[in-house]
């Protein structure tokens, strides 16, 4: 088994990046040709997805995400003033965490011949709820 970590910089509240490419970097660089990928986002307000990274069903995810689980609705985690020990800077983001959970964390994606085995259209892509931040992906190779 093999673990790796990727980084991402984030620039927006909401943004999608497609990491395949970085995904079949390290299943090259393991030198094993078949197996599973499993990538799993180590933050609370980001997601893993596998779709068409195409610009307009982008923004169909950004709208059909703040639908269902609209900023500012009144969450009970946005009642930063009744929490312990949470940082002063910390944001009102129990939305992000809320759509987080309607998508997912994680996605286990086989490989044969050392590249993963997706359809035509599609990508592994971060999806970024809560940012701008700096977020990391864990790949455990199997």
């Amino acid at each position: 088994m093999l673990i790796k970590t990727i980084l991402i910089e984030t620039r927006s509240s909401f943004s999608c990046h497609a990491i395949t490419n970085q995904i079949e970097g390290i299943i090259e660089n393991c030198k094993q040709s078949d197996g599973i990928a499993c990538v799993s986002t180590m933050h609370t307000t980001t997601a893993l997805i596998v779709n068409e990274m195409e610009e307009r069903l982008i923004l169909d995810l950004e709208k059909w995400l703040k639908e269902l689980a609209p900023p500012l609705q009144g969450y009970k985690h946005d009642d930063l003033h009744l929490r312990d020990n949470i940082p002063q800077d910390e944001p009102k983001n129990a939305h992000s965490h809320m759509q987080a959970l309607l998508l997912g964390n994680d996605v286990n994606l086989p490989f044969v011949d050392g590249r993963l085995r997706l359809g035509e259209y599609q990508d592994v892509i971060l999806v970024e709820l809560d940012g701008p931040r700096k977020r990391s992906v864990s790949i455990s190779i199997h």
